[in-house]
């Protein structure tokens, strides 16, 4: 995924271009994008239940 990413006051500020409402921020660059990976997966998997599989298939 890409990320856009700035110095702010106090932190790193960034949001996922492909996802302007997915934004975080972190002490470093690194929380930053780790920050920003931990939320992607909070959207992605919001309205799945506790116990689930994932698989990869063929499109």
């Amino acid at each position: 995924m890409k990320i856009v990413y700035w110095r702010g006051e106090h932190f790193w500020l960034g949001r996922v271009l492909d996802h302007p409402e997915i934004m975080s921020q972190g002490g470093s660059v690194a929380e930053l994008e780790e920050n920003l990976r931990d939320a992607w997966r909070e959207l992605l998997l919001e309205d799945v239940p506790g116990t689930y599989t994932i698989k990869d298939i063929a499109m």
